[in-house]
């Protein structure tokens, strides 16, 4: 596929995550708008252009592996899967209901293509470590993607796992950074100032790419610039400057819309603006 229609494809996909993490969370009523549609980009490239998976077989051992270390922003995960075959699409209707597949955090006893439980913050990133680790010592040739919050690398075990990274010379690990700069109650510079995330593990041996998480060319130059250097003995780093609430005027850079529901109205109207397209 020539880069021009990739791209087109791939911005199709994340309108279509954007659409169905929101109907999800509207259905249930409950749920984390802004960051999974500051994610739905980075989820796009990883879901349909990165990842080596294969929905009829989700354990097939060769596959990539996938942890959503932040893991409330499962809706956008959720509809990566329902897009890419591994559940059925009208499993979108059940989120956070008894029962469903679809809890509020993933949960990898109950849905299908969830390599990992997580919900935890600060800990997913060590469960992709220890899968990365695996891979090397037993020989295999998958690669590990794990996405982190900015919010979320004020935890302490976020840099312990990439101390262990760098030291086992982890080089099939990419982490990702949804860079939006607002957590639960407000700004990460006002909370807790994670300064240069980037310059941050660098410092901790990893290859470190930076970019425009919600301009498909820009996200594929990153992942280009990661497979170009794997074999290098070095972990890697993608962070990704994104908005959060990306596509709906009214979530965009908004902190109250980290752990909201839409009401009726809002939901229309965000539906409508993200199938207008992304200004």
């Amino acid at each position: 596929m020539e880069r021009k229609e990739l791209v087109a494809s791939l911005e199709g996909k994340a309108k279509e995550l954007r659409k169905t993490a929101l109907t999800m969370i509207h259905a249930a009523q409950s749920g984390h708008p802004g960051g999974s549609l500051s994610a739905a980009d980075i989820m796009a490239v990883l879901y349909f252009k990165e990842m080596n998976v294969r929905p009829e077989e989700p354990k097939w051992p060769d596959r990539d592996r996938f942890v959503l270390s932040k893991g409330h922003v499962c809706p956008i995960q959720y509809s990566a899967l329902a897009l890419r075959g591994f559940i059925p699409s009208e499993c979108v209707f059940t989120l956070r209901k008894h029962g469903s597949v679809l809890q509020g955090h993933p949960d990898m006893k109950c849905c299908s293509g969830i390599d990992i439980s997580t919900g935890s913050l600060g800990q997913g990133l060590s469960c992709a470590v220890g899968m990365a680790l695996a891979a090397k010592r037993d020989g295999k040739s998958y690669n590990v993607y794990c996405l982190v919050g900015d919010g979320e690398c004020n935890e302490g075990q976020i840099w312990e796992a990439s101390q262990t990274a760098s030291k086992y010379r982890l080089d099939n690990l990419t982490v990702i950074v949804d860079n939006n700069n607002l957590q639960n109650d407000g700004s990460c510079d006002d909370i807790m100032p994670t300064g240069n995330l980037g310059d941050k593990f660098a410092a901790f041996g990893f290859d470190v790419y930076r970019c425009d998480g919600h301009r498909m060319d820009s996200l594929l130059d990153a992942f280009d610039g990661v497979r170009l250097s794997r074999g290098n003995g070095k972990p890697k780093c993608i962070v990704a400057k994104t908005v959060k609430g990306r596509g709906v005027s009214f979530m965009e850079n908004v902190a109250g819309w980290h752990g909201m529901a839409p009401n009726d109205e809002q939901f229309k109207q965000a539906m409508a603006e993200i199938e207008e397209g992304l200004k």
